[in-house]
């Protein structure tokens, strides 16, 4: 193996984030010259050898019990989502990588049914490695009016949110406290990353994030791990102006790998109006493309936002 992997990764960052004070030590040594905690101090909260956590840390090591990762876990002050992170950090290191190239996300009729009876909020459907795999006329004016509607539709052009986030510009401008949003899709990812280390696509995204977002790069070396629940974020919308919405994931049982991101705002608040006129835009622009026989457009005011690399959002 190559390096430490994504286990040793997730371990050096997590301890590189306590201090001797954090877990109860007293640092009466000579300066430090390591972040955090050093390995020995680690392997002695954790009751395990130094060389043995060493291994761990240096990917050399694949076999960790239950039980040493919970001393792992508790000397490491990891919370419930860390440490469900830890264990299937671990459990894909006992076992090689299958490196087949996954078939692309499908739809479900159920879930599709669903979608469309949700149509009075911005709704839309992500699959595991955040690719839009459907959004309802309303989810798509509040959060991408500037691509194509139909773009979800073709596997091979269908959005990725976090692709999105980090490299498209409207997005960005879309969300007043960007770097709270940015934080939680990263913390996402790192859950989708856990659950399929052998996932080439995810992978290459990842690689892609990497390579062409300094802001990615930092968020994704602090190794947090989250899951996007729930959280209310103010949006500076191209057509509505401000509006305050909070966004709800929710599971969906027969295709447990997907999602579904609603926007609601709170009865009679400036923010339900501000739906309301753009679920009025929305409608007509809708209507008048079914009457000439054309796809519909995005508005006039976010046309401008085609000259963002609106096809490299849009692939896989």
């Amino acid at each position: 193996m190559n390096g430490p992997g994504p286990l040793g990764a997730f371990l050096q960052a997590r301890r590189a984030r306590l201090r001797p004070e954090d877990v109860g030590l007293r640092d009466l040594g000579p300066r430090r010259r390591v972040a955090g905690l050093r390995r020995e101090e680690l392997a002695e909260l954790a009751g395990v050898s130094v060389s043995y956590y060493a291994r761990l840390e240096q990917g050399q090591s694949r076999g960790a019990s239950a039980e040493v990762l919970d001393a792992i876990g508790r000397a490491l002050l990891l919370d419930d989502h860390e440490r469900e992170h830890l264990d299937r950090l671990a459990g894909a290191a006992r076992h090689a990588p299958r490196l087949r190239r996954p078939r692309p996300e499908k739809l479900a009729d159920e879930t599709r049914d669903l979608l469309r009876a949700v149509d009075a909020v911005p709704a839309i459907v992500l699959g595991r490695r955040t690719d839009v795999l459907a959004w309802n006329t309303l989810g798509h004016a509040l959060l991408a009016g500037h691509l194509d509607f139909l773009g979800p539709d073709a596997p091979a052009r269908r959005p990725n949110m976090s692709r999105m986030l980090f490299l498209d510009p409207h997005c960005q401008e879309l969300y007043a406290d960007w770097k709270r949003k940015a934080r939680a899709v990263v913390g996402n990812l790192r859950i989708a990353v856990g659950r399929h280390p052998e996932d080439p696509l995810l992978a290459e995204l990842i690689g892609e994030l990497t390579m062409k977002s300094p802001e990615f790069v930092a968020l994704w070396g602090d190794h947090r791990v989250a899951p996007c629940d729930a959280a209310a974020y103010e949006l500076h919308h191209p057509v509505v102006g401000t509006v305050t919405v909070t966004q709800q994931t929710l599971s969906i049982a027969r295709s447990p790998e997907q999602a579904l991101i609603v926007c609601t705002t709170p009865a009679g608040s400036s923010s339900d109006e501000a739906l309301a006129l753009l679920r009025q835009a929305s409608g007509s622009r809708a209507r008048h493309a079914d009457s000439v026989g054309v796809p519909e457009k995005p508005h006039r005011h976010v046309q401008a936002a085609r000259k963002v690399p609106g096809e490299e959002m849009t692939r896989r």
